[in-house]
Parts: structure tokens; C-alpha cells; sequence
């Protein structure tokens, strides 16, 4: 029976992999997009952050995915692998488009539609559901927000100083602000499968009470950081230039609102999207210059994205479970 938790260990850290190779462009996006780093070193520099993030912020979001979206008591591994399943698919169907949805709803999705076939729903913990409505809503309204106020204080502190002075010195700061949300997205997308390797060890009776070992959290930080260095270039540039065009000052505000609401939610335990954190971020810190600056109509083919991962990625993994039930 190990065979099947291996494989769905297995399972997990590709999923692992590909959630930082699709939100590559979340830890890039406005580093590249201002032109102060090129691809390459902003990747490396984004990977090397993102392996250090999950070490740095707890496992409350491991232990909300774990034991809080649905009853371990009824969890079996083959729900498991239907929610992996699930949410490994739709990622890559908007990795496809280029769509910057979330890796973390498609997980949450994949554990709902595969738990509600396999158990039924009374094994889904809504309780748990209310924390991750919580981030939908925080993540892109604050993160918008809190870009938009950050970078009208940096125009009215610099409003005297010459633009190239302004862009060189915020140029710098972004290799700042950068890392710090890099750091944040490894940690709170990272703690996602640490949470879903923790219940698969739980229910094969490897572990006796829910916990994350230290390996876990190596092998899940190691995931997303190779998964990151490879990353999805075609929602980079989404991200980085379709949504507005930004000056340095305007990329620090963003990177900076949409980490610290990510470092947030981390600590609270609430397995928020980096994808709504930095979209609403790049938004804010756009739209401070005129609103015109920002093509809102990405930002609707972006928003409904996200209203449809949850049910499209639960529904996979509800049809996948079907299938696997026919085999077993």
C-alpha cells in the first residue's frame, strides 16, 4: 500500500513544481516588467527566495489544507491523488492560455470536488472554506489598495526629486521588495503541499498525529523554488506587461503591498493566492498615475479566472475520483 502514498508524494511535489513554475510570474512580474532585472537573474533571484520562504513563516497554512478543508477522518489516498489530479490540470490549462489563475484554489478546488465524490460533503470542513473566502477577498482588494496608497506617498515624498533619480534609487529598492515577495510566495504556496504530503503520510499511518517533519518542508521547498526557476514565461508576461506598464517606484509599491499581505495571511494561517495578491498590487500601483493606465479589460478575463478555478479544478477532481472508483 506505500507504493500508492509514494506515488501520490510523488503526485504532490509535481504539483508542487508546477505551481512555482505557473506563479513564476507573480515572484517576476514587476521586476521584469520595470526593466531593473532581465529574466534570468529575476528568476534565479525569485527560485533562491522561494526555497527560503517555507523555513521562514510556520506551517499554519500546511495545517489549514491539511486538516481544514476536509475531515482527515474521511480522507483516503485515492482522494488524494483525484485532488492532485484535479488541481495539476487545471494549472495546466491556464498555464496553456496564459491565464494568471490560482495554483492554491485549484488546490483547494481539486480537495473539494475529490472529497465531496469519494466521501461525500459532509466530510468538507466549511468552516476551513470560510478562511480561504477570506484571502479571495483580502488578497486582490487589499493588495490593490495598499499599492495604490504606497506608491501616491512615494510620488508626494519625490515630487521634487528628478524622475531618474527617483527610478535608479527604486530600482534598487525592487531587488528588495522583489525578494521579500518571493520569500512570502514560497512560504505561503509552499506550506500548500507540505499540508497535502503531511495528510498523506497521516492517513497511511506513517505519522500517528497531523504534523509537517522538516523533510517535508524541505522537498516542498525545493519543489517550487525548481519549479520557479523554470517558470511559465507566457503568464510572465501577462503579469509583467499587459496588465499596465510600470515605473521602479510603482513595482516596489506592488511587490511590497502584495507581500505583506501574503506574510499576513501566512502567519494567520489562511492559504491565500499570490496570484490575487500581486494582480490587485499591479492594478493599484498602475492606476496611480490615471486609471486609463491600467487595461481593465485583462483585468476581467483575469478576475474570471479566478471565479472559475475553484469550481472547474473541483469538478476534475470530482469526474477523476468517478474513474478512479471504477478500479478499485
Amino acid at each position: 500500500m506505500y507504493e500508492l502514498a509514494i506515488g501520490a508524494i510523488i503526485a504532490a511535489l509535481i504539483f508542487d513544481f508546477i505551481n512555482g513554475f505557473h506563479d513564476a510570474a507573480n515572484s517576476i512580474a514587476t521586476v521584469v516588467g520595470t526593466r531593473v532585472l532581465k529574466p534570468l537573474p529575476a528568476v534565479t533571484l525569485a527560485a533562491i527566495a522561494n526555497f527560503v520562504g517555507p523555513f521562514l513563516f510556520g506551517v499554519a497554512v500546511a495545517t489549514t489544507i491539511g486538516k481544514g478543508i476536509i475531515n482527515p477522518d474521511f480522507v483516503t489516498i485515492h482522494i488524494i491523488i483525484g485532488a492532485l489530479f484535479g488541481a495539476i490540470v487545471w494549472n495546466l490549462i491556464t498555464w496553456w492560455w496564459g491565464f494568471p489563475s490560482s495554483s492554491s484554489h485549484a488546490l483547494i478546488g481539486g480537495i473539494i470536488g475529490a472529497g465531496i465524490a469519494g466521501a461525500g460533503t459532509h466530510a468538507i470542513l466549511f468552516g476551513g472554506l470560510e478562511k480561504v473566502l477570506v484571502g479571495i477577498i483580502i488578497s486582490p482588494i487589499v493588495g490593490l489598495v495598499g499599492a495604490f496608497l504606497v506608491a501616491t506617498l512615494i510620488i508626494r515624498t519625490m515630487a521634487n526629486k528628478k524622475p531618474g533619480n527617483v527610478n535608479s534609487v527604486f530600482g534598487k529598492l525592487q531587488l528588495v521588495s522583489s525578494t521579500y515577495f518571493s520569500l512570502t510566495h514560497g512560504a505561503n504556496d509552499g506550506q500548500k503541499t507540505m499540508g497535502i504530503i503531511a495528510l498523506i503520510l497521516l492517513t497511511e499511518g506513517m505519522i500517528t498525529t497531523f504534523e509537517v517533519p522538516f523533510y517535508v518542508i524541505l522537498m516542498a521547498a525545493l519543489a517550487i523554488s525548481l519549479g520557479t526557476f523554470f517558470g511559465g514565461w507566457r503568464i510572465v508576461k501577462t503579469m509583467a506587461v499587459k496588465i499596465t506598464q510600470l515605473k521602479p517606484y510603482q513595482g516596489f509599491a506592488a511587490e511590497t503591498s502584495g507581500a505583506t499581505i501574503l506574510a499576513f495571511l501566512a502567519h494567520a494561517g489562511i492559504p491565500a493566492s499570490t496570484t490575487h495578491a500581486i494582480s490587485g498590487s499591479i492594478m493599484g500601483a498602475g492606476s496611480v498615475r490615471r486609471l486609463s493606465a491600467v487595461r481593465w479589460g485583462i483585468g476581467k478575463r483575469i478576475l474570471w479566472a479566478w471565479i472559475i478555478t475553484i469550481p472547474a479544478s473541483a469538478g476534475v477532481s470530482y469526474l477523476t475520483m468517478l474513474v478512479i472508483q471504477l478500479f478499485i
